[in-house]
């Protein structure tokens, strides 16, 4: 889906590491919810409390997930992380990502 329609976004930015990382916040009328962000180049740390489902719009990264290796993706790609835990990126060339939460 390349176009989200009904929704409601929030105006507030989610920044993270001093603005390297970036995103909007996207709420469905169902109650989901999605991020659209980017992300620059640099390593990275991120905790989880949802599942997350990152679809990658573009950009190539480096992700070990728990109990994983450290794998290389190229878009389109998309990973899951699961809930409670804590994922490794580090990010080659600037990312566009859309992050599906599940609840």
């Amino acid at each position: 889906m390349s176009k989200f329609e009904n929704v409601t976004v929030l105006k507030e930015a989610n920044i993270y590491y001093d603005g390297k990382v970036t995103s909007r916040t996207v709420e469905f009328s169902d109650g989901s919810i999605k991020s659209l962000g980017i992300m620059l180049p640099g390593e990275y740390t991120f905790n989880t409390a949802d599942k997350e489902i990152m679809e990658m719009m573009s950009g190539e990264l480096d992700i070990k997930l728990p109990g994983e290796e450290w794998k290389t993706l190229h878009t389109p790609e998309t990973f899951e992380v699961p809930a409670n835990t804590s994922f490794d990126l580090k990010i080659k060339t600037v990312t566009d990502y859309c992050c599906s939460y599940v609840k």
